[in-house]
């Protein structure tokens, strides 16, 4: 059973940064962010492949989010710029068994418990 713990979240003004960090457990899969804002579907935000060297975005966050993965720590960070009073949700990390990424949440295997992020305008 693979572990996936959030941390990083937080109170951010617009404008101000945020680093997502997720800690997984078990070997190293392709991982993926997500977020879920209330009365709205969880969506997409980034995506990297095991071994880093792919990584992809949601329009609504690409040149302002950047994901990366330190295998040797089993860790995944998502640094956050730029930030907007849309970007308030509760983000997710999420691992696929199988595979090289998805932006689709169905191909993903195992979730952490999520951390706030809150942008206040």
């Amino acid at each position: 059973q693979v572990q996936l713990v959030e941390s990083g979240g937080g109170l951010v003004q617009a404008g101000g940064s945020l680093r997502l960090s997720c800690a997984a457990s078990g070997r190293n899969y392709a991982m993926g962010w997500f977020r879920q804002a209330p009365g709205k579907e969880r969506e997409f935000v980034a995506g990297i492949s095991w071994s880093g060297g792919r990584t992809y975005y949601a329009d609504s966050v690409k040149g302002r989010f950047t994901i990366s993965r330190d295998n040797a720590q089993n860790t995944v960070a998502l640094q956050m710029n730029s930030l907007k009073p849309e970007d308030t949700a509760v983000y997710y990390c999420a691992a696929q068994a199988f595979g090289s990424g998805s932006i689709s949440s169905r191909e993903y295997n195992f979730w952490g418990s999520g951390t706030q992020v809150t942008v206040s305008s």
